[in-house]
């Protein structure tokens, strides 16, 4: 009995999100290209795939090395993680908002600053006008 692999890779290839699937039966490898559109979720390409296999496209099959290459699964965890972090996440659209957001909440931060500063100023400032009018000799 054949062991049949199947591997799916969801990458960006503007200006579509395009998924791939290799299927290895044996040694003979074939492959099927799906477009997305806009970024699909986890959970869409999941449900796209188990819904759609057997309308799959696939490629007439190549003759391949098939390497048995077991990888721990927790190392396997943090290679994607440090690939998700550093590249980021969501559309180029989605980054630049996340930009001005940023932005907009530095610009918040210092004048909401400045506020607190002008407005502890104006306390101390009746504080001491109200101290002088006490000591007037009245």
């Amino acid at each position: 009995m054949d062991v049949v692999t199947l591997r799916l890779y969801v990458f960006f290839e503007d200006p579509f999100w395009v998924g791939v699937v290799e299927r290895v039966e044996g040694r003979k490898l074939s492959v099927s290209k799906v477009t997305f559109g806009p970024e699909p979720k986890s959970y869409e390409v999941y449900d796209y795939f188990r819904r759609n296999y057997d309308q799959l496209k696939f490629s007439p099959a190549v003759e391949t090395d098939v390497k048995e290459k077991r990888v721990n699964p927790k190392r396997m965890q943090r290679e994607v993680h440090k690939a998700v972090t550093t590249n980021g996440i969501g559309t180029k659209s989605q980054q630049a908002l996340k930009l001005q957001q940023e932005q907009m909440k530095t610009e918040r931060k210092a004048a909401s600053r400045e506020q607190k500063k002008l407005s502890k100023e104006r306390r101390f400032e009746l504080a001491q006008q109200k101290k002088k009018e006490k000591h007037r000799g009245r």
